[in-house]
């Protein structure tokens, strides 16, 4: 579908983009904290085993933990020190996760173990075990260990790669300087990917308001790889998988089903030249890149911070205002809150955000009946009705709200929310339903 010229999707919001103020500014290197602590399940799946006991030297790079099983990741050391403890810590999920207490030595140059490189040449297979040795995971919120997205099960072909660089949550826009400063990475990823997948073809997609990530992709692509850079429109939220696809290739992702099912893969930029950067190195992930802003943040910016740095660090380091009232881990429409300082930044993080009692008051709304205006029906991007689940959700009705995949086809970006006069919250409402559905099903 094409929007005043550009590649879009239907339905959708335009929140404001609010990344003036960081989307100028180059990555640099966040300092290490004092005590880095390393959760052992920062992804989907199986959490990693650790292979290291407290008292012990690591160096950076390292090693630390291993992978239990396919859908899991081996952990690296952030940094070079000492295990101080292997412990329980807190996740923005609320739930306390086993992690591995790291200090960092003072004097130490912190320079990277070297590893074992993955060659272009490299099998299917063995490119899959390397992109799960390195620990690499996806940007999704879930945090998908990219190792298992990238394997094709039998019985399924993948035509088409579409790489995400349209990064349309409002604040952030790390994945807009890793197009501009790390594009040998990610033609380098793209070639991974290729080997790994099988694909034909690769379509990058940036939306109009990084024109200048994606003219320079486009003077800079190799002319033997085959990708197109494709600019859509900008709109909320462009970035999800199924409105990516439906835009770029014009495929409509059934009810139920995966991008696989319609020979399409989708992958984050980032991600994508972070196996660039690390495969040929034989590395593993221990800085991971993230904008630090939103109206109380003083020293906004575009970060490579250490895997395990506290929250509280973090915003000590770049410093808040006193009027600071609400944090997010990620943007304001799909972030998480955040209920404790000590969370740590993990491997699924995007960006760190932070306003101040005057925005704040916005989540604070009184909240309204549903006056059936249909404005949440207009802005869903996947052609639910929200105002029929949010009337479900209340009187419990999880059973019907799952029927013909209504429920979990959600994709929780907030848009209804963000639209409703009522104020109604309705996008948490549809998180605890599926919850509560997930629970049955595990009984």
């Amino acid at each position: 579908m094409r929007l005043l010229g550009l590649k879009t999707f239907r339905h959708g919001i335009h929140p404001g983009e609010a990344k003036d103020a960081t989307k100028g500014l180059a990555i640099q290197q966040f300092p290490f904290a004092p005590r880095l602590v390393v959760p052992l399940a920062q992804h989907i799946g199986n959490p990693s085993v650790p292979t290291v006991r407290p008292g012990e030297e690591v160096c950076r790079g390292q090693r630390i933990a291993r992978p239990e099983g396919h859908l899991s990741v081996a952990m690296h050391a952030p940094a070079t020190g000492v295990v101080r403890d292997i412990a329980l810590t807190p996740t923005i999920l609320g739930r306390m996760s086993l992690a591995i207490h790291i200090e960092p030595h003072a004097a130490s140059t912190q320079e990277a173990t070297p590893g074992t490189p993955c060659s272009l040449d490299a099998g299917p297979e063995e490119i899959l075990r390397a992109v799960q040795e390195a620990g690499v995971v996806g940007l999704g919120g879930a945090a998908f260990p990219t190792h298992a997205k990238l394997t094709v099960p039998d019985g399924k072909r993948v035509d088409t790669l579409v790489v995400n660089g349209a990064e349309c949550e409002p604040y952030l826009t790390t994945d807009h300087r890793v197009m501009l400063e790390q594009s040998d990475d990610l033609f380098v990823g793209i070639r991974y990917l290729l080997r790994a997948t099988g694909a034909e073809r690769v379509v990058i997609g940036v939306e109009s308001n990084k024109e200048d990530a994606a003219t320079l992709l486009r003077d800079r692509l190799p002319a033997d790889l085959p990708v197109s850079v494709e600019v859509l429109r900008v709109k909320y939220p462009q970035g999800a998988e199924k409105m990516l696809i439906t835009a770029l290739l014009g495929r409509e992702i059934p009810s139920g089903r995966l991008p696989i099912d319609i020979g399409a893969m989708c992958i984050n930029v980032a991600t994508t030249a972070e196996i660039g950067r690390l495969l040929p190195l034989g590395s593993g992930v221990r800085l991971w890149g993230i904008t630090i802003g939103g109206p109380a943040v003083r020293r906004k910016g575009n970060y490579r911070i250490p895997i395990g740095t506290p929250l509280r660090f973090v915003l000590d380091t770049v410093g808040v205002d006193t009027s600071v009232a609400r944090v997010f881990l990620g943007g304001p429409m799909m972030g998480n809150a955040v209920s404790s300082l000590d969370i740590v930044v993990t491997k699924g993080t995007s960006g760190v955000t932070a306003f101040t009692d005057i925005e704040a008051e916005w989540a604070h709304r009184r909240v309204f009946p549903c006056i059936g205006c249909g404005y949440c029906v207009d802005a869903c991007p996947v052609f639910l009705n929200p105002a029929e689940l949010e009337r479900l959700a209340g009187s419990g009705g999880y059973a019907a709200m799952r029927s013909n995949h209504a429920l979990m086809d959600c994709i929780e970006c907030g848009s209804c929310s963000f639209v409703c006069p009522s104020h109604i919250p309705l996008v948490q409402h549809f998180r605890v339903a599926k919850a509560a559905v997930r629970k049955a099903d595990a009984a």
